[in-house]
């Protein structure tokens, strides 16, 4: 990548991490938490966000030592031409697979909770079809779009919190470390694969003006996105409790229920709340299936990346009908997440021992 095409600035690229991390699991994340250590859910949801920056650093890392090459190009310098390029067929896949989980868990949202007449299927495709066609824009537009969204993300979600704090009960988030610590380390893995999109970071370093400003980017964007997920955690476990949360499905959703506006201006926030979350659903979708479009583009030594956006249309939607049930399908969804974490986590992080061992490096950083 030339130094010409260097247009995205570090409030931009930190624009793109934010909204892809804010998405579909917005919903059942309490769920997540209080299942791995019940009124510890606060206290599992931080420690998975450091282990998400953890992960996000190995790749900020190998960007900035590489400042013109994407991952599935610099791995090919480091571990071969064909071991590199087998691992990278595996995370195109992964990221298939989670294109699809994703777009399969927000159709059976909008069926359950709005459209209930409506075939998930329909709602499944109309999604993912949005996605395709904003795949096709550049790099530059994608990032605007992303840069564009954010603060309607982050605005209502914070407000909806804030309202929901005055009926928390402070003695439903006591012990802080929970009653099960057992459980906290599955959880801790289960939490942090929500933040498996920031890996879209991997084609925007070589895009951005100052690359060495990678590290930076990723501390920022995990402070904001991940701060989000504590608050919402811990706003739902002070006004359910623990138990509560156990019997519900999308427990965040149920929280905007709760939630009514001063002098009952909206007695309930549901409606708005599901508006934002459609958008942060597009958002991450859009990350992940642009991602797999790029990333196979790259590896097959292609020069039109739009190629493969309606190509890919199909497989996604296939693998997105594959679960015959919503509790199947948050089954796979937290297999899929799990072992997702080999590959967003530790390839990079042995990638980057790789590098420092032989002391590869690209070009000089930008400053």
């Amino acid at each position: 990548m030339t130094k010409a095409t260097r247009d995205i600035t570090a409030t931009q690229a930190s624009a793109v991490l934010v909204s892809t991390i804010i998405g579909v699991g917005v919903l059942p994340l309490p769920l997540f938490a209080v299942r791995a250590a019940d009124t510890g859910g606060p206290l599992v949801t931080l420690l998975a966000c450091v282990l998400a920056l953890i992960g996000l650093i190995f790749i900020a890392v190998l960007g900035m030592r590489f400042p013109d090459q994407t991952i599935i190009q610099y791995s090919e310098r480091l571990i071969g031409k064909w071991p590199a390029r087998a691992l990278s067929a595996c995370v195109i896949l992964f990221f298939a697979l989670l294109t699809s989980l994703t777009a399969r868990e927000f159709g059976e949202v909008v069926v359950t909770s709005v459209l209930k007449q409506t075939p998930v299927e329909v709602t499944v495709i109309v999604m993912l079809m949005l996605a395709a066609i904003s795949a096709r824009n550049t790099l530059s537009t994608f990032v605007y779009i992303h840069l564009f969204y954010v603060p309607l993300l982050l605005v209502p979600v914070l407000m909806i919190v804030a309202l929901s704090l005055k009926n928390a009960e402070p003695l439903n988030l006591q012990p802080v470390w929970g009653n099960k610590p057992a459980g906290m380390l599955g959880g801790i893995v289960t939490i942090a694969a929500l933040f498996q999109g920031s890996f879209v970071m991997t084609i925007v370093i070589p895009a951005m003006r100052k690359p060495a400003k990678a590290l930076a980017v990723s501390f920022y964007s995990i402070l904001i996105a991940g701060g989000l997920y504590v608050v919402i955690v811990i706003a739902v476990i002070g006004v359910f409790g623990a138990e509560e949360i156990r019997q519900l499905l999308w427990p965040t959703l149920e929280l905007a229920k709760a939630t009514s506006l001063p002098a009952n201006v909206l007695e309930r926030l549901d409606g708005a709340f599901l508006a934002v979350w459609v958008t942060a659903v597009f958002t991450t979708l859009l990350s992940s299936y642009y991602l797999t479009s790029q990333s196979l583009t790259q590896l097959l030594r292609l020069q039109e990346p739009r190629i493969f956006t309606f190509f890919l249309l199909p497989f996604v939607f296939v693998i997105a009908m594959v679960p015959t049930n919503i509790v199947r399908m948050y089954e796979d969804v937290l297999y899929v997440g799990r072992i997702g974490l080999a590959l967003t986590i530790v390839y990079p992080a042995m990638l980057l021992l790789i590098a420092i061992l032989r002391k590869k490096r690209g070009n000089a950083l930008e400053r």
